[in-house]
């Protein structure tokens, strides 16, 4: 055989061969069947793999969306509930009329202003009416020593109020504190009507132009002691007019801290003996109602005066140039600016201390001799303007045995 020929595949050693020195035995020759049946197992076990293969990975996913649920469920609604937090809207306040700082009619403050009347109080003016349906009543001092009274309203009215008499020059210090209030009188002297008309303050006198209309004569009281006048008329006077005042007093619910209680039972002003004053505490009504020499000051359409809070001011007084009446009374300055003692009377406590005011524009300060502010009661107030040298006293409720009132004799 020539050495390039290759031995024939028989499957036997080459001749002279070693055992040890034999190449790999190739892999059996199979048919085409066979290697059909062999490429359809591979596949068969390759796809089982993959199936195995992706049933883990399912398993996993649902593991990790359980998980995922379970840790961020929570979390989520906490922070809604951060997000998100609960609020409570507190309720609007309840309006209060400036003058007495009480809930306002309907929870509405009236759009008009204050309005100031005129009222008599020598003997015969009396009985009077509409004083307790009041915000404020200034008691002023005039000729005579007699006193004449300044009753204003603004958040209610009254159907009868009077009976009305003539003004005078205390009306502008009283009144210019109003915020440019209604004043209505029934005539006046020429200075004090020009005083009037010069001041911060709308005059409207009844006895002239058209005002006369408003006038209700009551029956059964002679002139000039018949002059009477319903609030509504009045204000129908300045109809354009819808601007309630600012404040004039503090208010609280309780009396100022240190105010001892059952110290103001009663005070006694002597202004004369025909208005000779006490006010003495009623805890049946939460008032103080007022008397006249021990006889109580009962009002046309019944029931008897009464205030929530008794402001006693010691002023400065001088008897002025200008003649009053025919009995050549002269007219009663009073001095409304500046400072002087004060007595508040309110709950049955009494508070001693300062009034001070800085010009007729501004309201009067109540200042305690400790220092802090004196508040009012919310409700009705009587202002009385003490002429100097008139001793106040005040007396408690149930004073201690031997116990001696206390006294203010202003100077």
């Amino acid at each position: 055989m020539p050495d390039d020929e290759t031995p024939a595949a028989t499957g036997a050693e080459p001749p002279g061969g070693d055992a040890g020195d034999a190449s790999p035995t190739p892999p059996p020759a199979l048919s085409r069947k066979e290697l059909r049946q062999q490429s359809a197992k591979e596949k068969r076990g390759s796809s089982a793999v993959w199936w195995y293969v992706l049933g883990g990975v399912g398993v996993l996913l649902v593991a990790a969306v359980i998980t995922l649920v379970a840790t961020s469920g929570p979390k989520t609604a906490t922070a809604k509930a951060q997000a998100a937090p609960t609020t409570t809207t507190a309720p609007a306040p309840v309006p209060t009329c400036p003058l007495t700082g009480t809930p306002a009619p309907g929870g509405t403050v009236p759009a008009r202003p204050a309005l100031g009347v005129k009222i008599g109080n020598y003997p015969d003016d009396r009985p009077s009416a509409g004083l307790n349906q009041a915000d404020i009543v200034f008691e002023e001092p005039v000729e005579g020593a007699i006193t004449r009274l300044v009753a204003v309203f603004q958040c209610q009215g009254a159907p009868l109020v009077g009976d009305l008499r003539s003004a005078r020059q205390p009306d502008a210090g009283i009144l210019s504190q109003l915020s440019n209030p209604l004043f209505v009188h029934a005539g006046g002297i020429d200075p004090v009507i020009s005083l009037l008309q010069a001041s911060a303050l709308q005059d409207e006198n009844l006895y002239s132009g058209n005002r006369g209309s408003a006038i209700i004569m009551q029956p059964g009281r002679e002139s000039p002691y018949s002059t009477f006048v319903n609030t509504a008329s009045l204000w129908a006077f300045v109809p354009a007019d819808v601007t309630p005042p600012a404040p004039i007093f503090q208010f609280s619910a309780s009396p100022p801290t240190g105010s001892v209680p059952g110290s103001g039972g009663s005070v006694h002003i002597p202004f004369s003996s025909s208005s000779d004053v006490t006010w003495t505490w009623s805890p049946s009504t939460g008032t103080y109602l007022r008397s006249y020499a021990g006889t109580p000051d009962t009002l046309l359409t019944g029931g008897q005066t009464a205030a929530k809070n008794v402001v006693v001011l010691t002023v400065q007084t001088a008897y002025g140039s200008w003649v009053e009446n025919e009995e050549g009374g002269h007219e009663v300055l009073v001095t409304s600016t500046g400072t002087g003692p004060l007595v508040v009377l309110r709950d049955g406590v009494a508070i001693t201390g300062t009034w001070s005011r800085t010009s007729l524009t501004a309201p009067t300060t109540f200042t305690a001799t400790d220092g802090t502010p004196i508040t009012l009661s919310p409700g009705n107030t009587w202002e009385e303007l003490v002429p100097a040298g008139i001793t106040v006293t005040t007396t408690p409720s149930a004073p201690p045995a031997g116990a001696a009132p206390t006294t203010t004799a202003a100077g």
